[in-house]
């Protein structure tokens, strides 16, 4: 007697690790454009209150009136609860694959050969949300006041670094370090996923990585070390 058996289902092409680690890359890229930009707009704290207030204010009207007011920030906002929803479900998807897909000794194997940004990608990812819910709860939704509340965003940030608050500014840095390790192994990987990554590249992709990692390092953190010095006031 012959038998057969039910065909299996073809993996839709979204689903497969390939396209998930297209979605990786794509949204990953999206997400180190806006730090950088946002960086950038940090750095405005170093030209004073009325600069930085003008800045903060200037994001509000953005486009207008092609856009409503506010109109620009929304849209932005959009764009990154999207990316950030497709990329963590690409990066659960995928390690939950890699996790069924070895066994015991193919892990402490792999373990040894993995950069340590690699090996903190996981969990640094997790501390960066964290970081990242508690930033927006300072700085957007005004609901976590550090030394008082202030219509200014200005004074809103010069206050919450001040010494008295060391750890808020440890936080921060913390947050900051495994942004910068994310974002260096992220580069990396994206660029392999993206086609961008051979012999004759490694090298200059590599260093890119860092450079990129260690602009936003010394971007992110020298408004807030200067404030907690005293440099700005």
């Amino acid at each position: 007697m012959v038998t057969t058996t039910a065909p299996t289902r073809p993996r839709r092409a979204r689903n497969t690790t390939v396209a998930l680690k297209a979605s990786m890359a794509v949204t990953g890229v999206i997400f180190v454009l806006f730090v950088l930009l946002h960086m950038y707009g940090n750095l405005k704290a170093f030209a004073g209150q009325e600069a930085f207030d003008g800045y903060a204010a200037s994001l509000r009207t953005l486009l207008y009136p092609y856009l409503p007011h506010e109109g620009f920030l929304w849209i932005q906002r959009l764009v990154l609860v999207v990316a950030l929803v497709v990329h963590f479900y690409a990066a659960v998807t995928l390690w939950a694959r890699a996790r069924a897909a070895r066994g015991t000794r193919y892990i402490m194997h792999k373990r040894q050969v993995q950069t340590y940004s690699s090996r903190t990608m996981r969990w640094g990812g997790i501390i960066i949300l964290a970081f990242i819910i508690f930033h927006l709860l300072q700085f957007t939704t005004l609901t976590i006041n550090v030394g008082g509340t202030f219509d200014s965003p200005y004074q809103r940030l010069v206050t919450a670094f001040q010494p008295e608050h060391w750890y808020v500014y440890l936080a921060y840095l913390v947050a900051i370090v495994l942004l910068t390790m994310h974002v260096r192994h992220g580069v990396w990987s994206a660029a392999q996923t993206l086609g961008q990554n051979n012999r004759r590249r490694q090298r200059g992709l590599n260093l890119a990585a860092y450079v990129v990692a260690g602009l936003l390092l010394v971007g992110f953190m020298a408004p807030p070390t200067a404030i907690l010095l005293g440099f700005v006031k």
